[in-house]
């Protein structure tokens, strides 16, 4: 198959060296808790910082026994002030779970407190009405049994890029609708997310206006947002409205290739198609996130990154992450076959491996997609395993 990026005229080996950057999920190991991943982040981004990552983004995940990030923007203070120069944000704060409001005062008091500036990455919760309904539909299927669940397909490859069959799970309605609820959340009434952006930037930007409700002459100051020194992105997984978004108003863009691998070639094409240059950006700019292991050999990879696979299994059917185990006891109570086909598609597109295979798949999915930076997230469960596979990909990458 050809590569989607249009300008690209070379083999990936010769795609030029692009940035690397740190997602962290904050995840809680098994025996660990909250104090002790918030302590591991600590200390994995002045690890990460010194082997040359750019960036340092944190996560909100709610309702995780597994995970500390409900509120791991308060994170980004602390990691700014531990490190020196690498660059804090989130990826993403979700937008459905805060008014536009909130969030640009929180943006612009982590700027502030940084004193170097703030990533704002923002996102859009989920799922939506129309997902949910899709769901109901899916369970209604395989209990009548006109459906089977795991992959419908065959995985294809673009250019050395695995791009996944979907994959068809039980979907937890009653945890979905739980989740709304607690997180004040109304998915039958869908927010406008242009809307909540252009709020956001007005706030931001000392802009806004409400039209009807705020006489012209009176100008709404977001104290400390207005004029703070915040760069804003927009986080997505498909082809929709947060790509359109974030083109249409000349943003960053980060595509998430590790959390929906199938829409990976269709999203960065539909940001690109609707970019139009603002203030802030001249031209389209796409971070690619995936889901990287190294290790100093296969196989030792492979191991390592076996629990991944019952972590993920805990939050596609119960809707939650449990505590991220460690390999051995992982190996205790392996997954059967029918359980890993429903993780098949996040399982092949993970990246795992000595940092010769990591770097060449790497350069195959960079060549793909035209990225101008990887957001790269690696989940094992002790943080010196983290540590040096960081470090063994930055040795391993060609510098930016």
């Amino acid at each position: 198959m050809t590569s989607f990026h249009p300008d690209a005229q070379t083999h990936a080996a010769d795609s030029p060296a692009i940035p690397l950057s740190v997602l962290d999920l904050v995840l809680i190991s098994e025996g660990g808790n909250a104090a002790g991943a918030f302590a591991d982040t600590v200390t994995l981004a002045r690890s990460v910082e010194a082997a040359g990552y750019r960036r340092y983004w944190v996560a909100e995940h709610h309702l995780f026994p597994g995970g500390a990030g409900a509120a791991s923007v308060l994170l980004t203070p602390t990691i700014a002030q531990a490190t020196g120069s690498i660059r804090v944000g989130t990826a993403v704060i979700i937008v459905d779970h805060h008014t536009p409001l909130q969030v640009a005062e929180v943006a612009g008091t982590v700027a502030a407190l940084t004193g170097r500036g703030f990533d704002l990455g923002i996102g859009r919760g989920g799922p939506s009405a129309e997902q949910r309904e899709r769901g109901r539909q899916t369970n209604a299927a395989l209990e009548a049994g006109t459906t089977r669940p795991g992959p419908i397909g065959e995985h294809r490859e673009v250019d050395g890029v695995v791009i996944p069959s979907w994959v068809i799970t039980p979907f937890n309605d009653a945890r979905a609708g739980l989740n709304d609820r607690l997180l004040n959340r109304f998915p039958g009434n869908p927010t406008d997310f242009g809307a909540q952006v252009d709020d956001i930037l007005g706030f931001l930007r000392g802009t806004f206006t409400a039209p009807g409700e705020v006489p012209a002459d009176v100008h709404i100051t977001a104290s400390p947002a207005e004029g703070a020194d915040v760069e804003v992105w927009v986080h997505g997984s498909s082809a929709g409205v947060s790509a359109e978004v974030a083109g249409a108003n000349g943003l960053r863009f980060g595509a998430n290739y590790h959390a929906l691998p199938q829409n990976i070639l269709e999203t960065v094409r539909a940001y690109r198609e609707a970019f139009v240059p603002s203030a802030e950006l001249d031209s389209p700019y796409i971070a690619v996130s995936v889901d990287v292991l190294v290790a100093d050999t296969d196989e030792e990879a492979q191991r390592l990154a076996k629990p991944f696979e019952r972590w993920l299994y805990s939050i596609r059917t119960d809707y939650v992450a449990g505590p991220y185990l460690s390999p051995e006891t992982d190996a205790e109570n392996p997954l059967t076959s029918e359980q890993a086909l429903l993780l098949s598609d996040r399982v092949a597109t993970r990246i795992v491996g000595s940092p010769e295979t990591v770097v060449s798949r790497l350069k195959a999915l960079q060549h793909a997609t035209g990225a101008d930076e990887f957001v790269i997230t690696t989940q094992a469960h002790s943080l010196a395993v983290r540590e040096h596979s960081y470090r063994l990909l930055a040795e391993a990458w060609p510098s930016a």
